[in-house]
């Protein structure tokens, strides 16, 4: 049920980013033309790299996707799932997603749903895993806004807070609220949450029914919907009885947060350039927000030119260095999530066989 629903949405999804990527491709063809003295100039200064700074992205890329893995399973462990299975394979998992993230060009959804069916292997039930990940993004979102407000606060008390940090960190902060609300009044009731489970299937169905011509009219089953929703608000009744159960989960979504915008502002320091590690987050989490709707593998293009854009007009690096440290991190990065991405994924794959739905909802 859970990929039928991860492949109607990917449909419509597609359709809206069709648009964002043509918008896309303009902006990044004017960046490339009227900055292309900046691109020649950072071409040189990659040259300078400190090498022993420049290599400390490795055990912080590390770290990252330790937290990440277990900002999800602390929350599993403590529902008394993966009792037997090591923090290694966790590690390994949240490594694996963010493959599937880069080489699958509808970021987020691809992750979910191989999430979903690896840790279906390690005996958790699918709406168990889905209420985990829905913790984990919840609480990287929220964990993301106080940081981002304590770097607003920070940048103000410096007299440096301009209006362009003040007016997309509001806007991000707004947005983040309102879904947090929209995820707790949905499961907060459970006839709300039947009556939602009928609203999406229905939604669901239409559009899968209008996108294919009326070939495939029916993708989704409303009892098999209800079951899995009703599940999912039977795990939320019980974290809002033992909220404590959310404490370690969000100290790690914190510390991914941080160090995920740490491994980019090495890469500048290995360049000899210092930025306010303040305006450095606000320039992370815009990119990596926006380069989330974009339809290319890990949102490569979108999340460049949104960094480089918001460096050079509100931080005051110059736009060589900007484009400089920007490529080198994201070239870096990219390189050893895919490489050792892949090596994991084919091993995951070799031994369970191929992705297919969970059975057990």
């Amino acid at each position: 049920m859970v990929d039928s629903v991860l492949n109607a949405i990917i449909v419509i999804v597609m359709k809206f980013r069709t648009w964002l990527n043509i918008i896309t491709l303009v902006l990044l063809v004017a960046v490339v033309f009227f900055g292309r003295d900046q691109i020649v100039q950072a071409w040189g200064i990659l040259g300078g790299v400190n090498i022993w700074i420049f290599l400390l992205i490795i055990p912080i890329q590390l770290l990252s996707y330790f937290a990440t893995g277990e900002t999800m399973t602390s929350y599993l462990r403590k529902k008394g799932d993966l009792k037997t299975t090591s923090r290694v394979k966790m590690t390994r998992l949240a490594l694996e997603s963010n493959f599937v993230n880069h080489v699958v060009p509808v970021p987020g959804i691809a992750a979910f749903s191989y999430s979903s069916w690896v840790l279906n292997h390690y005996k958790v039930s699918v709406s168990r895993s889905t209420m985990s990940q829905i913790i984990r993004f919840v609480l990287i979102f929220i964990s993301f806004v106080m940081v981002l407000i304590l770097s607003v606060i920070v940048l103000a008390f410096d007299n440096k807070a301009n209006r362009i940090v003040l007016v997309l960190s509001s806007i991000i902060v707004t947005a983040t609220i309102c879904l947090v609300l929209f995820l707790l009044y949905a499961m907060g009731n459970r006839k709300r949450i039947i009556r939602m489970s009928g609203w999406v299937t229905h939604m669901i169905n239409e559009a899968t029914s209008f996108l294919t011509r009326g070939k495939k009219k029916q993708i989704l089953k409303l009892k098999t919907v209800e079951k899995y929703f009703g599940e999912i608000h039977q795990d939320y009744v019980e974290i809002m009885n033992d909220k404590k159960i959310l404490i370690q989960p969000f100290l790690w979504a914190t510390l991914a947060n941080i160090l995920d915008a740490l491994l980019v502002l090495v890469v500048f320091l290995s360049l000899g350039s210092w930025v306010n590690p303040a305006s450095f987050f606000i320039a992370f989490g815009l990119s990596s927000i926006i380069s989330f709707f974009a339809a290319t593998p890990g949102g490569a293009g979108v999340y460049e030119a949104v960094m480089i854009g918001f460096l050079t007009s509100a931080t005051g690096v110059s736009a060589s260095v900007a484009i400089a440290g920007t490529l080198l991190a994201r070239a870096t990065l990219l390189t050893i999530t895919i490489l050792f991405g892949y090596i994991f994924y084919q091993l995951t794959i070799n031994k369970y066989g191929k992705v297919t739905k969970p059975t057990d909802i």
